[in-house]
């Protein structure tokens, strides 16, 4: 029990810190962004480099994460020099260098991680991942709000990228460590094979149609392209068209995850209040009106008046979809899918998330930035529209009679 403690909270410490990784990318695209001069199409490439090879490593990774936790001992320390060497790449190819290295390492990161957390949770026979990933989100807002105060401060951005992300090279190699010298119990194991032997089962519920299983994972999609629009655009909407500076413009990456965090933490009383479908209802129509005012504000001439509307945006777009990607989980774990049925909803909406903010980059190219906001905008109202008509058909098919639940061993959000 000692042992599964100990893998408990250094997983839960590794979320935070893959927050603060998170934080590190996305607080410091401005900053990027000005001392390099990308541009809407540089940074769109350089996104679909990371999206891109996050993916191919999501998929090979599955195949080798195991109990032992070697891969989240790599992959988290490669994550974070990959961002040591972006901080201080002199030239647009050598930042997509470091992009791809980023993008591999953060691929490999997730599954370890959700593997390792899906483990532990059904080990402990209680539920712990909500937790692990509020973590991740709080990781994410200190992370943006502490480079942002640095960038204030004045301190050159790439000491202040370079060297907070060799922090955390440092940080997650002894967390690397540590977690490699623990013993993986037998229950431990036994819940990393559990997915597999599922399938099997013959007292098994009967799973969700294909098409259920895609439009939960679309649902999960257009969530993961609204935050990413917000990790990857937010500050250089801040700065490129509201003319906000760039501490200002890691600020609003900042207040964008602290809104996320708030909710996510409230989150499960609210569902247990509201239920489902209003929540996600409420919580779209949230991220909805968040991306209105966004938008509103760069047709304000104050500019003052502008950045703050443009803050209280993204601070209510963050905690609208905040829970989206928790009830599309919760759904599948109240039907009792297993977990290779769950990887499907995953790859389809993680693909979303990765891919969207480039798109969004070739959108503001070829058009405005603020049109391009337009699309993870709409994705927000359609959300609210159609999600409470997709979870409720998914929750209303009759699970079988001796059908067991996930609910130990399938992550509550993100």
């Amino acid at each position: 029990m000692d042992t599964l403690r100990s893998r408990h909270r250094i997983i839960t410490l590794s979320h935070g810190l893959t927050g603060l990784m998170t934080a590190v990318w996305g607080a410091g695209l401005p900053a990027l962004d000005a001392r390099l001069d990308l541009g809407p199409a540089a940074l769109g490439v350089m996104l679909l480099v990371v999206a891109g090879f996050a993916l191919l490593a999501m998929r090979a990774a599955g195949r080798f994460s195991g109990t032992d936790g070697r891969m989240l001992a790599a992959a988290l320390p490669c994550a974070g020099a990959a961002l040591m060497l972006a901080g201080v790449a002199p030239s647009l190819p050598m930042l997509l260098f470091a992009a791809g290295l980023f993008g591999l390492s953060c691929g490999a990161t997730n599954i370890a991680l959700s593997s390792q957390a899906m483990a532990v949770e059904a080990a402990m026979g209680r539920p712990v991942i909500a937790r692990m990933h509020g973590c991740w989100t709080l990781g994410a807002a200190g992370g943006g709000l502490l480079l942002a105060a640095a960038l204030h401060a004045g301190l050159d951005s790439r000491l202040a990228i370079s060297g907070g992300a060799g922090l955390l090279v440092a940080a997650s190699a002894l967390v690397g460590m540590r977690l490699r010298g623990l013993p993986a119990t037998e229950a431990h194991e036994t819940a990393l094979d559990r997915p597999a032997e599922a399938d099997a089962r013959d007292d098994a519920p009967a799973p969700l149609r294909s098409g259920h299983l895609v439009a939960l994972g679309v649902l999960g999609a257009a969530a993961f392209l609204t935050e990413g629009a917000a990790t990857d655009w937010a500050g250089v909407h801040a700065t490129r068209i509201l003319g906000a500076d760039p501490a200002t413009g890691s600020l609003v990456y900042g207040i964008f995850f602290a809104a996320m965090t708030v909710m996510r933490f409230a989150g499960d009383a609210l569902r247990r209040t509201l239920g489902p479908l209003h929540t996600v209802r409420l919580t779209s129509s949230l991220a909805a009106i968040g991306y209105a005012a966004v938008l509103t504000s760069g047709l304000l001439p104050d500019r003052p008046i502008a950045v703050l509307i443009a803050l209280v945006g993204w601070a209510l777009a963050g905690a609208g979809t905040a829970l989206i990607w928790p009830i599309v989980i919760g759904t599948l774990a109240e039907r009792g899918e297993t977990a290779r049925r769950l990887s499907v909803v995953t790859m389809i909406s993680y693909g979303g998330g990765l891919l969207g903010p480039a798109l969004i980059g070739f959108l503001a190219a070829a058009a405005t930035l603020p049109l391009a906001l337009l699309l993870p905008a709409g994705l927000a109202a359609l959300t609210a529209i159609a999600a409470p008509a997709v979870i409720r058909r998914c929750r209303r098919i009759r699970p079988a009679s001796s059908s067991t639940t996930l609910t130990t061993a399938v992550p509550q959000k993100q």
